[in-house]
Order: structure tokens, then C-alpha cells, then sequence
């Protein structure tokens, strides 16, 4: 069961992110009428929301694209920084629209942030406690209830945050569609452009948390599903 539900979401994840990837190099090929780079789209939203100490940076890779809430800077790939397009100038607002949340403490972003550090923990502990049921099952003692106490709190939290995600990359591109176009930034066609490709941006999300809901039923069925 666990191995179709990989395989399942691995096609879907598969087929989502070469959609994403198809509508980026499409949207990349049409300059962009104001003749802003992505760089240039990304000072001027954080000028305009008075955000004065979040810098604007280049990074190495392709859809490496980013906010960083620990050191304050807008990280974009090169396509996005240079990029004079569609493409880049909704990678661009999205990722400020991060940056807008942070400046006025969006409640869902605070939330995703404070749980960064347990998600990490319950990884490790997942980790740890399924390689250790392949070396004779519960070598280390530990019963089957608690095991699967243990594997669906843990997997119950990498969940939980998949959840918390969402709201915030659809909010950070609401933000950032409704700036582009109230700001005149683009044309209509351009919007129409910006806002497929935030979509399905924001389905790579999507497939991810479904994922991992399918994932945790699984666990929940397999460790408590045959209780009286």
C-alpha cells in the first residue's frame, strides 16, 4: 500500500513540476512591457510596503527562489534576477510577498516558522525509528503500540506543516498578483501569464500535502486501523 501511494504521488509530483517548469520557460520568452528585472520588480514592492532592511540577493541554481526570515534577504535564481519577463516578475512579487508577511507578522507564517525546528525533530525521529524496524522490527524493545504512537505523532507533524504551508504561498501570491496589478507593473496578458505560473507553483504545494495526508492515513490504518 505504502509503496502505490509513493508511487502515486511521485507521477502526480512528477507531472505537476514539469507543468510548472513548461509554463516558466513559456512565460520567460515574453519581455515584459515595463522592462523591469525581476530584481528591480523585487526593490520596488519592498520599497512600497516600507520594507527597508530586506535585501535583495542573487543565488546560484534554477527555481532556487526564496525568502529568508533568519538573515532578511529576497534570494532569486538568476532567471528571476536578470529576467525581464512574465516569469520572473511572479517569482519575484511572490517571494516579497513573503517579506511583506514577516514585516506585518502574518499569523500563518509565524505559525510555519515556530514549527520549522519541531518538523526537523520529528524527521529525525521517523527516520531513525523506521530504519530501526528493518533491522528485526523492534530490536530496540519497543512496542508496537508505542512505535506507532511514535511514527504517526512524528509523521502528524511533518503533516501538519505541509498544511500550514499552504495559506502561506497562497497568500504571498495573492499579495504579490495584487501589487503587479495595481502597481501597472504589467499588462493584462502579462497578469494572465504571472498568475498561471504562481499556480501552478502553488500546486507543487498541493501535491505535497496531499501526499503527505495520504501518507500519515496510512500509518494510522496500518498501526490502529484493526483495533477493536
Amino acid at each position: 500500500m505504502i509503496i502505490v501511494i509513493v508511487v502515486v504521488f511521485a507521477i502526480l509530483g512528477f507531472a505537476v513540476s514539469s507543468r510548472l517548469k513548461s509554463k516558466f520557460r513559456k512565460y520567460s520568452q515574453t519581455a515584459l512591457q515595463a522592462n523591469l528585472s525581476g530584481a528591480d520588480i523585487a526593490k520596488l514592492m519592498l520599497a512600497d510596503h516600507n520594507i527597508h532592511d530586506v535585501q535583495v540577493v542573487c543565488v546560484e541554481g534554477q527555481l532556487t527562489d526564496h525568502y529568508n526570515p533568519m538573515n532578511r534577504t529576497v534570494n532569486l535564481s538568476p532567471d528571476v534576477y536578470y529576467g525581464r519577463n512574465a516569469a520572473a516578475t511572479a517569482v519575484a512579487a511572490h517571494e516579497c510577498g513573503h517579506a511583506v508577511q514577516h514585516a506585518t507578522s502574518y499569523t500563518w507564517l509565524k505559525l510555519r516558522s515556530a514549527m520549522v525546528p519541531v518538523q526537523n525533530v520529528s524527521g529525525k525521529i521517523l527516520n531513525f525509528v523506521l530504519i530501526a524496524s528493518l533491522f528485526g522490527g523492534l530490536a530496540l524493545g519497543m512496542p508496537v503500540p508505542m512505535m506507532g504512537y511514535i511514527v504517526v505523532g512524528a509523521y502528524g507533524v511533518m503533516t501538519l506543516f505541509t498544511l500550514v504551508t499552504l495559506p502561506v504561498e497562497f497568500d504571498a501570491s495573492n499579495r504579490a498578483l495584487a501589487w503587479v496589478q495595481n502597481r501597472n507593473i504589467v499588462t493584462k496578458p502579462e497578469y494572465e501569464m504571472s498568475k498561471d505560473a504562481l499556480h501552478w507553483a502553488a500546486m507543487t504545494y498541493v501535491v505535497a500535502a496531499l501526499a503527505s495526508l495520504a501518507t500519515l492515513a496510512y500509518y494510522i490504518m496500518v498501526f490502529f486501523g484493526n483495533r477493536d
